[in-house]
């Protein structure tokens, strides 16, 4: 085995060498793309091409987000009962048409806000399934001391869509027009399904129970196991608090970049495509830093330099020769250190979750954690509307700071420098969730694979 870490393509053993996985990953850079370049695009047409207001644009982004609150458990229980694959596959083709009625509803003449928000909250229904379904394929795919490995992986390609995916959206809104624009997000999920499609794997299908009760008792599950570990239980309160403030704050930044601060299409895309590069800087930091320095160590400092950084953004004034300089190197440190804590934290609850549950225990976590966006977002539309763009800033950073002192005092603090790998029981009798079975070792890759019939 290879030493957790080692992500040098053609090392000895490396992921990169299992065909699989090179499957999963392109095609999870791919829907990336899709992704990041549409939570750009879309507010930018609100904005610039349909001059939306703050509490439009709110209203917006609340609709996006909405699914996680409404659908999270639902998705994890779902998810846990089915094949991963077949689940993105699906979800990204969704994606892909719902975007091209943007494109048709522009060609007829009738694009208006309304049409917006009903594609909003169709990619915001299956970003949510598609988001359980990636995450747990990983578990059902790679060995588990080597999670931190693939997760730092594919945690590396959604920077790299943070360095591609806006600067597109915002140029390609710059250059030509918004709906214009979303094609480059359809053509991205597309190319992802095409990609998950080819993973030739099979993954072993869980048995189904019956109707509604059965998903009812399997989204208990989930609920009490993270209740009941209280490692996951911070998890989910620290990204609540994260994810909450931070929908706040994005609502105002989108409005500032153009109307606070008169940025183009194209500078905005620029300024919000540096959290790209700096993921990838935390990607690979996250390979490192937590077995050297310790888990708790690393989660908590990097997510202070994170969201204490964002202060910066209020004290810019205007178009000046330093704002966009200035905004680079801002979201350059809040990615590199908002991604060094994604990752590690990411391997933390991989590695103390079963994998028969895997599924509802990130559909829980997302429910928990980013279940409040939507409101956070009405939040930032509205503070923006009566307090004004500057002070709205100012108080939604400060308030992202709650996140990093909730954990300098919860158990993940505490973390060492060893993933903290607990026993794990087998699914509860009657749960309708198939017990795990060891996967094969492929003997020409000395890779964990899944030969069995039938596959913050």
């Amino acid at each position: 085995m290879t030493a957790a870490g080692d992500n040098r393509v053609g090392a000895p053993n490396s992921l990169w060498r299992d065909a699989d996985f090179r499957r999963l990953w392109v095609g999870q850079t791919a829907s990336q793309f899709g992704a990041q370049g549409t939570q750009v695009v879309l507010p930018l047409i609100a904005v610039v091409s349909l001059d939306a207001g703050a509490g439009q644009l709110g209203a917006l982004r609340a609709v996006e987000q909405a699914p996680i609150l409404l659908l999270s458990l639902f998705a994890g229980a779902w998810v846990d009962r089915r094949r991963a694959r077949t689940v993105m596959v699906l979800a990204d083709l969704g994606r892909a048409l719902a975007l091209g009625t943007v494109l048709a509803a522009y060609l007829l003449g009738v694009l208006g806000l309304p049409v917006l928000l009903v594609v909003a909250l169709l990619v915001g229904v299956l970003s949510v399934f598609f988001d359980v379904a990636y995450q747990a394929s990983l578990v059902r795919l790679v060995a588990r001391e080597r999670l931190l490995q693939g997760n730092s992986a594919l945690e590396g390609s959604r920077s790299a869509a943070q360095i591609g995916g806006p600067a597109l959206g915002g140029t390609l809104v710059s250059l030509f027009s918004g709906p214009v624009a979303v094609v480059a997000g359809a053509f991205f999920f597309v190319l992802s399904s095409v990609s998950i499609r080819r993973i030739r794997g099979r993954e072993q299908l869980p048995a189904r129970g019956d109707g509604p009760v059965r998903v009812r008792r399997q989204i208990q599950e989930g609920l009490r196991f993270v209740a009941g570990n209280t490692a996951l239980r911070a998890v989910g309160i620290a990204s609540a608090l994260f994810q909450f403030w931070f929908a706040a704050l994005m609502t105002v930044y989108l409005l500032h970049l153009p109307r606070g601060l008169h940025l183009s299409g194209a500078a905005i895309g620029l300024a919000l495509a540096a959290m790209g590069p700096g993921a990838v800087v935390g990607s690979l930091l996250a390979a490192k830093l937590p077995g050297r320095f310790g888990y708790g160590k690393v989660l908590v400092c990097s997510a202070v330099v994170a969201d204490g950084v964002m202060l910066c953004v209020p004290a810019l004034h205007g178009a000046s020769a330093v704002t966009l300089p200035v905004l680079i190197g801002v979201n350059f440190l809040f990615g590199a250190f908002g991604q060094l804590v994604n990752v590690t934290m990411m391997a933390v609850r991989q590695a103390i979750t079963p994998p028969w549950i895997q599924g509802r225990v990130v559909a829980t976590i997302n429910f928990v954690g980013m279940g409040l966006t939507p409101v956070g977002s009405l939040l930032g539309g509205y503070l923006a509307g009566h307090w004004g763009l500057r002070t709205s800033l100012l108080v939604t950073a400060v308030a992202l700071a709650l996140s990093p002192l909730f954990m300098a005092f919860s158990p993940l603090a505490r973390l060492g420098r060893q993933l903290p790998y607990e026993q794990h029981a087998e699914p509860p009798c009657g749960s309708g969730t198939a017990a795990p079975i060891p996967p094969a070792r492929n003997a020409r890759t000395h890779t964990e694979t899944d030969d069995r019939p039938g596959s913050r």
